[in-house]
């Protein structure tokens, strides 16, 4: 997919994945191949180097000359491997609060590090990464690596780690607001067009908030006299509004409510009926 998106030259500064594809090794070093930015989450107990391990086959011991020779890569220069969950109190590392966009709770900003270090898979080949180190608001801490040039400043490593909140925003939006997760089918082909529904709703809401930011500009008089750093955008919910207002629903009366209860229960009684009928023509036929 990532290939395809590149190969048909639609826009995209990096690669943002959580600790799934994060993890996989084979994965990242493809990402680096095909010259893609990367920066990716990875689980508290992943191993890295903070030296440099030189790998190898090591040859077979002389002494007494039994077991079977070595066949798998092994680190060679004695250098051993460190979870990264055990590096947030290294003395290597330089914490700094980033400052990183303005938000509706205030300024988004976080505590962070980063510093190089290297990885091996399993057929032995060494990376050089980024491993940056983001501190949550409840203590915890997240990890991710990235392919990043060296020169990469630790702010535009927090900025790219921030970035995967605008798609998780999406699917939140998708499920809470415009009924994603409400399907309930057993065909996959249901499942499909539900999902393709969401998704022109999704492309409608984007498109009208983007007219709508065209034709209604921020007034920056407004922001100062509010003391705030940016306006916000609209949301899903203010469309969902606005379509209510503009698309209002029939409501109905108390006696059109009390028809519609009774023709569905008189059209139930009906299929029931037509189910004991077969029931008898099948009993019938029985020997």
């Amino acid at each position: 997919m990532i290939r395809r998106a590149k190969t048909n030259k639609i826009p995209f500064q990096i690669v943002g994945c959580d600790t799934l594809y994060g993890r996989s090794a084979p994965f990242r070093a493809a990402l680096d191949a095909e010259k893609i930015l990367y920066l990716a989450e990875i689980p508290a107990n992943t191993l890295v180097y903070l030296e440099k391990p030189e790998t190898g086959v090591p040859e077979k011991p002389q002494k007494r000359g039994r077991g079977r020779p070595p066949t798998r890569p092994q680190v060679l220069n004695g250098v051993q491997p460190v979870k990264v969950q055990k590096l947030i109190h290294h003395p290597d590392l330089d914490w700094r609060e980033v400052e990183l966009r303005p938000a509706e709770r205030g300024t988004l900003s976080y505590w962070c590090a980063a510093r190089r270090v290297w990885t091996m898979d399993d057929e032995g080949r060494v990376r050089e990464e980024w491993l940056f180190i983001r501190r949550e608001e409840d203590g915890d801490h997240s990890y991710s690596l990235s392919n990043a040039p060296r020169d990469t400043s630790l702010k535009t490593l927090a900025q790219w780690r921030s970035m995967r909140y605008f798609a998780e925003r999406i699917f939140q939006d998708a499920k809470s607001e415009l009924g994603w997760d409400e399907l309930i089918a057993r065909k996959y082909r249901a499942w499909m067009h539900h999902s393709a529904l969401d998704a022109i709703a999704l492309w409608f809401i984007g498109e009208t908030k983007l007219d709508w930011a065209q034709k209604y500009p921020r007034d920056p008089e407004l922001t100062r006299r509010l003391e705030v750093e940016a306006l916000p955008n609209l949301s899903v919910a203010n469309v969902r509004e606005m379509m209510r207002a503009a698309l209002p629903l029939n409501q109905l009366s108390h006696e059109d409510a009390v028809r519609l209860v009774v023709r569905h229960l008189y059209n139930r009684s009906r299929s029931t009926r037509s189910r004991l009928k077969a029931q008898r023509r099948k009993r019938r036929k029985q020997p």
